[in-house]
């Protein structure tokens, strides 16, 4: 790597760390002076902010005739998040899961990635079908506003009688959140800009197809933020938004990047044959091991977390091969998507053992 790239990515990765903490850091506290749960602001406002890169990177691609890149970047950030962010994350400390996660958002995100699969099966994702995507986004936005709502006109009501402090003080400490939450936002969209800048760089040197790099190299410096965030909040103890963030960017790279890059492209965002046949079904699944995951227990323990770090590293691996003409040699080819099959069997399988479990306990 050349001297300015180098500087580019290590200024990049230090603008990241910072400003995932300070992200972090307005989110949960204006979470809790607005008596707002934490899972419904990394849902949205975390979620937003960090899935930012992706719709910049997405937008600028699809107008400047570069689709591959664009659908790339939202397909391959969402494999990301899921096996590589939440294993992470999870490794370094169990994540709880709330109940909402499972019977909302969760379905959400796998059926957002079904509808993607629809959509482009026909090779292209029109303005008209971008233009639904947005309204998908709209409609699910407006719900977690109004369930955030909800939710903090009970806890109001619970401490109605608690001393609050002056509405000058109240309103000095939200707008000093704010600043924080746009500080963090602002360092990690720069910080992303930088990594992405130099590691395209580099992987066009090495000629490899624009959507290989949409899916490894620019979905992984688009994600930088959302690994960040969630790592930190990890660290920090903030679970709700350290997976709240990861499910909720899914969500918004689907329906938000992809319905806009598809809005303002001219010809809409063509979308390659081997993302139809290998990477959307990737996705799918990988959306699909969510819900067992998060039912053993309403917790992603640390083995679980190693399991979707080790799956990652296979999906990558078989990009490496596939790239390299390499993949043919092996039997499993295509049918790599197998890569989540034991996902699925070994967390069916720990979930049936724990439900018997729980029943033999019952009196």
């Amino acid at each position: 790597m050349h001297l300015p790239q180098a500087i580019f990515f290590i200024a990049g990765l230090g603008s990241l760390i910072l400003g995932a903490e300070l992200l972090v850091r307005g989110a949960s506290r204006l979470a809790a002076s607005a008596g707002i749960s934490p899972l419904i602001i990394g849902l949205t406002i975390v979620a937003f902010s960090t899935s930012a890169p992706e719709l910049a990177v997405s937008v600028r691609s699809a107008a400047s005739g570069q689709p591959d890149i664009a659908f790339g970047n939202a397909v391959g950030s969402n494999i990301l998040n899921i096996l590589l962010i939440l294993g992470i994350s999870a490794i370094i400390r169990p994540l709880a899961v709330k109940s909402r996660l499972i019977i909302i958002d969760v379905p959400v995100m796998i059926g957002t990635a079904l509808l993607l699969f629809l959509l482009s099966l026909d090779g292209m994702l029109g303005r008209f079908e971008g233009a639904w995507l947005l309204a998908g986004i709209g409609a699910y936005t407006g719900y977690s506003i109004w369930e955030g709502k909800r939710q903090s006109s009970q806890v109001l009501s619970i401490h109605e009688t608690t001393p609050s402090d002056s509405p000058g003080r109240n309103w000095i400490n939200i707008l000093y959140l704010f600043m924080l939450i746009a500080a963090g936002f602002i360092l990690l969209v720069i910080g992303s800009r930088w990594m992405v800048i130099g590691a395209v760089a580099v992987a066009r040197a090495l000629k490899v197809s624009e959507l290989l790099i949409g899916l490894t190299i620019v979905a992984a410096g688009t994600s930088l933020p959302e690994a960040a965030t969630s790592i930190v909040a990890a660290v920090r103890g903030e679970r709700d938004i350290a997976v709240g963030n990861v499910v909720g960017s899914n969500i918004f790279n689907v329906l938000f990047v992809l319905g806009a890059a598809a809005a303002v492209s001219p010809e809409g965002v063509g979308i390659s044959p081997s993302a139809v046949n290998f990477d959307i079904p990737v996705m799918i699944v990988v959306s699909f091991a969510c819900l067992p995951i998060f039912f053993t227990g309403h917790l992603i323990a640390r083995w679980e977390g190693g399991l979707f770090f080790g799956c990652y590293l296979a999906y990558i691996g078989y990009l490496a091969l596939d790239a390299t003409r390499e993949a043919a040699l092996f039997p499993l080819g295509k049918s790599l998507i197998v890569i989540a099959g034991p996902l699925l069997g070994i967390t069916l399988f720990v979930l049936s053992i724990r439900y018997m479990k729980t029943l033999r306990q019952q009196p």
